[in-house]
């Protein structure tokens, strides 16, 4: 037989589904203040946690798990250290999160640092081998600082300035450290900074009077410096530079003037400039008209252009010759002490007066006694 299936009609399931509402009762009423009261109790009861452990109630171990021995209470836990942790995870437990990216930082600063940056190889090879090629035969090979002064670069005394600022390069490495021995033919490059450096340096040419000496103040003769200030500045000064205070610091004298000579005396800041007028090897001339009295020796003014000796060094040859009847006029390439007056005196002749005209191309020209100027930049000894 086939089971008919009645349709109910929408009314009547919608009256299923709707239950119908009874009034709360007076003690589902009071239900609403519960929680009142039930914190109102926990305040004034033990927690019940409390009681389970007071009594030594334990739960029963699931199957598989970890179980206590006995019935001894538990053991207070103890926070575990980062070497237990460490013990755990080698045990076979696996490592998660911060555990495992730590792990992989480990592994990566245990590597070698050429690994991570592997220019750092050829840049430590380069380091180390530059010592070697710089000081090889070290004890046979100039020092960086003379080199630099012979070939007229800078002074001894810029040159390890420069080298202490990095502002020098020997075949395209930079040196910094002092003493550093090089090949005499190595590829010197100054920086711009040192060349900046250097034309800020000032020279200055002074006519001399009597009575000042070059150098330091000596049995109370004031030096040549003094007369280095603004009122003693040439008024036709051809470079027009102001003075400052600041040229005053360093500047010494390149070359000497007896304390009774006078003429052009050169008082510089650039240490080119010293080695180039004063230096060993100079061979800068300069010039001398010298008033002289006595009577000349036989062969008195050939023994003056060469053959006499100072010291028990002879003297290199010199140009001397009758500038009028009681002058002589020398050009010497070398600076004794006292050099003319005594090769004067060897002669049978006493000098009376001694003037400076000429160092290198620089003339003393018309610049009065006393007063000084610039050397321009186009000027060259």
């Amino acid at each position: 037989m086939s089971t008919l299936k009645l349709n109910k009609s929408p009314a009547a399931a919608d009256q299923k589904r709707q239950k119908p509402v009874r009034p709360l009762s007076p003690e589902l009423r009071d239900r609403s203040k519960a929680p009142v009261i039930k914190a109102q109790q926990s305040r004034e009861a033990p927690a019940k946690e409390s009681r389970r452990q007071d009594a030594g109630a334990r739960k029963e171990p699931r199957a598989g798990g970890r179980q206590d021995e006995g019935t001894q209470p538990r053991a207070p836990r103890q926070e575990k250290s980062f070497k237990d942790k460490n013990t755990r995870q080698s045990a076979g437990k696996p490592a998660y999160g911060g555990d495992r990216a730590f792990a992989a930082r480990s592994t990566r600063n245990e590597r070698p640092r050429d690994q991570d940056r592997p220019f750092a190889a050829k840049a430590t090879t380069r380091s180390a081998s530059r010592p070697a090629q710089l000081a090889a035969d070290s004890d046979l090979q100039p020092r960086l600082s003379k080199v630099m002064a012979d070939r007229g670069l800078c002074s001894r005394r810029e040159a390890d300035d420069w080298i202490v600022n990095g502002w020098v390069k020997v075949n395209g490495d930079i040196v910094e450290t002092l003493g550093t021995r090089i090949n005499p033919d190595a590829d010197i490059v100054i920086s711009t900074y040192a060349k900046e450096y250097q034309a800020e340096n000032v020279t200055i040419l002074l006519h001399k009077p009597i009575g000042y000496v070059s150098g330091q103040a000596e049995d109370g003769y004031e030096p040549a410096v003094v007369l280095i200030k603004p009122e003693n500045q040439w008024t036709e000064d051809p470079t027009q530079k102001t003075f400052h205070r600041g040229f005053l610091h360093g500047l010494a004298p390149a070359g000497r003037l007896d304390i009774d000579s006078t003429g052009l005396l050169v008082l510089t800041q650039d240490g080119r400039i010293a080695r180039h007028l004063i230096g060993e090897d100079s061979s800068t001339e300069k010039e001398y008209l010298v008033r002289v009295e006595g009577e000349l020796s036989a062969n008195g003014l050939a023994k003056l252009n060469h053959g006499l000796s100072l010291d028990g060094v002879q003297l290199k040859p010199a140009k001397v010759s009758w500038q009028n009847e009681d002058q002589l006029r020398f050009v010497l390439r070398e600076g004794r002490k006292r050099q003319i007056r005594r090769m004067c005196e060897l002669v049978g002749l006493k000098v009376v007066g001694l003037k400076r005209i000429r160092i290198g191309q620089i003339a003393l020209g018309k610049l009065p006694p006393g007063q000084w100027r610039y050397l321009a930049a186009h000027e060259r000894f």
